[in-house]
């Protein structure tokens, strides 16, 4: 055994010692696992994870390298790898670089040679925390003083950390003019963008704090949330912009977007204990009646009907909102959780999960189908 080069340190004192496999340096956030069993690299580079720092479930870690095909968005998000086995292997047919190597040159700390198991079962049961990743030269004292200055996710925007600055227009990639989409961009995958645009989408990528007369400038035809990184409660001027577009336009979300469309219609949310995160989540459509393995991240979820934090059974429940009714669509086979609902009186739908399985499988792929075709026939 080799000694111990760096640790892992969680707000209530839990530690397990490891390597050091990444950049020399502290590493603090809300220290979330995730259960996919490859696409380290989308993970690490989806905007959703700003802030977080994310512990591998499955042991081994970098074995097909890095490439930029691979990337979510422009750089890395998440704030340090946790692994039980990393490799730095960079001979896998489509690798550009190895995984290790390319974590430290950017600037990305990361440990290994820690039990992953221990740390996902403490997670489990005390939930989600702030924590960190420390070389051995820091001190626990000073890890401690590391993680108390952190602020907490409930209540945290990042969003506005992880948005552009400026509007971005890109067109379908089939060369057809189809349904034009205002996406405000809270932290887009990448793929979810090329999911739209190979469906004849165009496409406009707009600040999280744009306006709604900004985002009806361009006469879209529908109005697109993304996904992104921490509280929805905590980012109530984009709630405030989306409760001027539903009824105007279609709206339509996916993870963070779901919650915001959700509270812009009158619903709440709440923090899930340590969350979804990984790519083997099953979840029925309640429309088909099919169970879907789902890839999913996030940390929030939307309280059913009466505030119930778990739907009981499958039947497609309804919630009275602002702007009429809504139906319960999708449900977490795993917790009851809520996973997607319709509006009735006025077009517009959510998901909770990430149906362009980046990473993840390809069974929900047909929701892009179902938004692309719902809002062609409301245009």
């Amino acid at each position: 055994m080799k000694p111990a080069t760096a640790y892992v340190l969680l707000e209530d004192g839990f530690r397990l010692d490891g390597l050091a496999c990444g950049a020399d340096a502290p590493a603090v956030g809300e220290i979330v696992f995730t259960t996919s069993m490859s696409g380290y690299q989308e993970a690490i580079s989806d905007p959703s994870y700003a802030g977080q720092l994310i512990a591998f479930t499955y042991p081994q870690i970098g074995n097909y390298g890095v490439s930029s095909a691979a990337m979510e968005s422009d750089r890395i998000h998440a704030r340090a790898a946790i692994m039980r086995a990393a490799v730095d292997r960079d001979d896998a047919p489509s690798a550009e670089q190895g995984w290790l190597e390319w974590l430290t040159g950017c600037g990305v700390p990361a440990i290994t040679d820690l039990d992953t198991r221990a740390l996902v079962r403490h997670i489990r049961d005390a939930g989600a925390m702030k924590g960190g990743v420390f070389p051995a030269r820091v001190t626990e004292s000073e890890a401690r003083a590391l993680i108390e200055a952190e602020p907490p996710m409930a209540g945290r925007d990042l969003a506005r950390d992880v948005s552009p600055g400026d509007a971005v227009r890109l067109d379908s990639i089939t060369g057809s003019s189809g349904p034009l989409l205002a996406v405000i961009d809270t932290g887009v995958k990448a793929s979810i963008v090329r999911e739209l645009r190979a469906r004849g989408a165009r496409v406009t990528l707009h600040p999280c704090t744009a306006s709604a007369e900004e985002l009806l400038a361009e006469d879209p035809d529908a109005i697109f949330l993304a996904n992104g990184p921490g509280d929805p409660a905590a980012v109530d001027y984009v709630v405030r912009t989306v409760r001027e577009l539903v009824g105007r336009r279609p709206v339509y979300g996916i993870c963070l977007g779901h919650q915001l469309l959700c509270r812009a219609v009158g619903l709440e949310t709440y923090k899930l204990p340590f969350g979804h995160h990984g790519a083997n989540h099953p979840v029925k459509d309640l429309t088909t009646g099919r169970t879907e393995i789902t890839s999913q991240n996030h940390g929030f979820a939307v309280l059913g009907p009466g505030g119930a934090r778990t739907i009981d059974d499958d039947r497609p429940v309804r919630w009275e909102t602002d702007f009429g009714a809504a139906e319960l669509t999708h449900v977490n086979l795993y917790d009851r959780t809520v996973e997607g609902l319709r509006l009735l009186d006025v077009p517009g739908a959510t998901v909770q999960y990430h149906p362009e399985a980046g990473p993840g499988p390809h069974d929900s792929l047909y929701l892009f189908d179902r938004f692309v075709s719902e809002i062609a026939a409301n245009a």
